[in-house]
């Protein structure tokens, strides 16, 4: 589970999160759900330790991410799949995230076939397409068997297949009792793939239903979003 209490972070007079308050509950997908520049990828950083809140705290299983001795067998993310080292092959980059938090080396072929890449795991990631990129980081974040996973904007680079594949990914995970956190900013795709959703603009929580309770309401309520967002 992920708890944020009254999180608030400022960038000098520039205030992205304001008093963000919400949970990310065990065996659901929570859709994050925010205009470009909403705060989302604000509080991402800010719930895996690398943005320090002005005020507020984070917490995943009760601690900080930070305080968490093999973090990656706690959550898995996913933030900027362009960020994976290019020069590095695909297998290499995972038995080397593997190493470094204690995971055993079998685990990376697994999770290699878990995200459709056995075929080019040897290639080096520069020489990969954008979604096979994302594929990887999916596999990064899988990687230690996590009990909570966080994707920002996962469906970039992926092609009508790779979303089907995406969307019955996180639904397992979360009917397996994981926290699935996924951050997007378009509502046709949350409400394909979330159970409950968080929604923020100006880095304010506007919305945190089950998607059945927000129902119609969901459309009417992102396009005032949008617009305000404008603004920011």
């Amino acid at each position: 589970m992920i708890e944020i209490d009254q999180l608030t972070k400022r960038y000098g007079r520039t205030l992205a999160v304001d008093r963000l308050s919400f949970t990310v509950p065990d065996g659901q997908v929570t859709g994050f759900l925010g205009a470009n520049g909403a705060g989302k990828s604000t509080t991402l950083r800010a719930i895996l330790g690398l943005d320090r809140p002005t005020a507020g705290h984070t917490l995943v299983d009760g601690r900080p991410y930070v305080s968490h001795r093999h973090p990656l067998r706690v959550v898995g993310a996913v933030l900027d799949a362009a960020s994976v080292h290019g020069g590095r092959r695909a297998r290499t980059h995972l038995r080397a995230l593997a190493r470094s938090n204690g995971i055993p080396a079998g685990r990376v072929d697994t999770v290699l076939d878990e995200v459709g890449l056995n075929a080019v795991a040897d290639r080096r990631i520069s020489g990969l397409s954008l979604g096979m990129r994302q594929r990887l980081a999916i596999g990064g974040a899988l990687l230690g068997d996590p009990g909570t996973l966080i994707f920002d904007e996962p469906l970039n680079g992926l092609d009508p297949e790779g979303i089907r594949w995406f969307r019955a990914l996180a639904g397992r995970l979360a009917r397996d009792g994981r926290a699935v956190l996924v951050s997007s900013h378009l509502m046709s795709e949350m409400a394909q793939t979330a159970d409950r959703i968080v929604m923020i603009g100006s880095g304010r929580l506007l919305a945190e239903e089950s998607l059945d309770a927000l129902g119609p309401s969901l459309e009417d309520a992102y396009i005032r979003l949008t617009e305000g967002a404008t603004n920011v």
